[in-house]
């Protein structure tokens, strides 16, 4: 395995055509020899977080909606959050201030900014998000502790890809369907 990519997103080619990823933009946990795990961050669903958490509602960032996190588990609530950490905190720090969160507690218990709850996530077998990056399906960018927060989230692919530098930024550009150009 190279070096791990938890905290790094990964950006769907135009070439990834899998409707599950299409155009997504994924925030990745974990990465290690054991496979790999991470969240959608631009698929907004139409579930009000206050159908499911109305105790974390008050906290989730605008949109205040449930996001498909990917197709694995989807009955699986995970959420993700901004702000400092206390000694207490067990949540699994991501990158800066951006935690996964641990739904089971009472809000009251963290101080966090802000939080995305998301339905589902995103998961790949040891190797095979590897072989995917080689194959061109995914690029791997930086990301900020603002892009899981986004109110604008369904404009984050091509936010992302605005923000590199070379040639990929033209990407951002591209229409849905380019034969209709």
């Amino acid at each position: 395995m190279t070096k791990s990519l938890a905290g790094r997103l990964l950006v769907a080619t135009p070439f990834l055509l899998d409707p599950n990823f299409y155009r997504t933009v994924v925030l990745m946990i974990e990465h290690d020899d054991g496979g790999s795990l991470g969240v959608v961050l631009n698929r907004p669903l139409e579930i009000p977080v206050s159908d499911y958490l109305n105790e974390w509602e008050s906290l989730v960032a605008e949109p205040r909606v449930v996001f498909s996190g990917g197709p694995v588990q989807q009955e699986v609530a995970l959420a993700v959050a901004r702000g400092p950490r206390s000694a207490r905190d067990l949540s699994a720090l991501i990158i800066h201030d951006v935690q996964l969160v641990d739904l089971d507690r009472e809000p009251g218990e963290a101080s966090f900014e802000t939080i995305r709850v998301f339905s589902g996530y995103a998961a790949w077998a040891p190797g095979q998000l590897e072989g995917e990056i080689r194959d061109e399906a995914w690029w791997v960018f930086a990301s900020t502790p603002d892009d899981p927060f986004d109110a604008d989230a369904e404009n984050l692919w091509p936010l992302v890809l605005r923000r590199q530098r070379g040639n990929v930024a033209l990407f951002a550009t591209l229409p849905e369907d380019p034969g209709l150009n």
